[in-house]
């Protein structure tokens, strides 16, 4: 009989529910800022072993959204306003330094090619009142011109501190995108990428690394509206929960 007997594949599927789930949780606030984590409460709350739980907390810990406790243990992180705010600048400064080099070093013909085709596939989703359905297929064509953006300067480096970056929901390029309060802003972001193309396709590469930081800035408007204007928004953004008040 095989019924039962792990599998590397069966533990792979287990660790991936495990993470899905805890990062889930962490970031809808059923797992609150600065609350202690039992690997035995959370295996028996979603029904999983201890181990792909252990294994999904060290993971979580490494995106940096848990931290170690004395003791032991876990602790989902608190972080603050400001905390926020440089890691979107954080994600602005790397965009722009691959941006730049890629302006100055130069791209092959088929990666400028590709990245336009998603920027051309953008327009006509900005181009009209943007309904539900837009929302999501403009959140993966944008997460696809990012992760175009980060490689064009050839730089794995820059490619891989861009990764680190982006695991904090709140510095993810589509962390706003989810409350029809940000919709509009899309087509402004539309026209910011369609700038950062054309300066890097004409080698221009501090106007590429400008407009690319700029583009970051456009998440902190938005987390000063969130915070400043409007906080009953925050549950609904990725990762605010977790900001103290």
């Amino acid at each position: 009989m095989t019924a039962g007997i792990d599998t590397p594949e069966s533990g792979k599927k287990q660790h991936q529910i495990a993470l899905m789930r805890l990062r889930e949780m962490v970031l809808d606030g059923t797992l609150p800022a600065g609350g202690r984590l039992s690997e035995i409460s959370l295996a028996e709350r979603i029904g999983i072993s201890r181990t792909p739980i252990r294994e999904a907390l060290s993971r979580l810990e490494g995106e940096g959204l848990l931290e170690r406790a004395s003791g032991g243990g876990y602790l989902v992180r608190t972080f603050t306003f400001e905390d926020v705010h440089d890691a979107i600048e954080l994600r602005g400064v790397l965009e722009g330094t691959s941006a730049r080099l890629a302006a100055e070093r130069g791209v092959e013909p088929s990666q400028l090619r590709e990245i336009k085709l998603v920027v051309d596939a953008l327009d006509p989703i900005t181009s009209r009142a943007v309904a539900d359905g837009d929302v999501s297929q403009y959140q993966e064509l944008n997460f696809e011109f990012h992760q175009l953006l980060s490689s064009l300067s050839g730089s794995e480096i820059i490619r891989r501190e861009l990764e680190r970056a982006k695991l904090l929901p709140f510095a993810s390029p589509n962390a706003f995108l989810g409350d029809r309060t940000f919709r509009r802003s899309m087509a402004s972001a539309q026209a910011q990428h369609r700038a950062i193309v054309e300066a890097i396709e004409m080698r221009e590469g501090a106007r590429a690394e400008a407009l690319a930081r700029e583009h970051a800035r456009m998440a902190r408007k938005n987390l000063d509206y969130v915070m400043h204007q409007d906080r009953s928004l925050i549950p609904k953004i990725p990762g605010l929960t977790l900001v103290s008040q």
